[in-house]
């Protein structure tokens, strides 16, 4: 009688488990094109405004590749990811439509 109750409740555990792993995604996981954009700017930025200009010249330059980095990311966001885009996007006139083969998160 123990071993059936065990075995029960592990299964029932099983699949309490797998129903939640199954369930929809609510945004796209990891870092948008936007980030990385602005992460990747700010480096490169970084580096060669040391390189040029020393201390503040670093400073300047990773503030610009900041957002030029960033610019560059949205744009890629708006159009290879769509639904990412309008995740972050307030205005409702700015939303991207979505094609729903488009944008499949894997």
């Amino acid at each position: 009688m123990k071993f059936c109750s065990g075995f029960f409740a592990l299964l029932l555990l099983f699949f309490v488990l797998v129903s939640s792993a199954a369930q929809a995604q609510d945004h796209p996981k990891g870092w948008s094109d936007k980030a990385k954009g602005a992460a990747i700017g700010g480096g490169g930025g970084a580096i060669v405004g040391g390189l040029l200009g020393g201390g503040k010249g670093a400073l300047i330059g990773a503030g610009a590749g900041v957002v030029a980095g960033g610019l560059v990311g949205r744009n890629r966001d708006k159009k290879y990811h769509p639904a990412r885009y309008n995740h972050y996007v307030n205005n409702p006139k700015k939303r991207v439509p979505v094609p729903v083969h488009h944008y499949v998160h894997r």
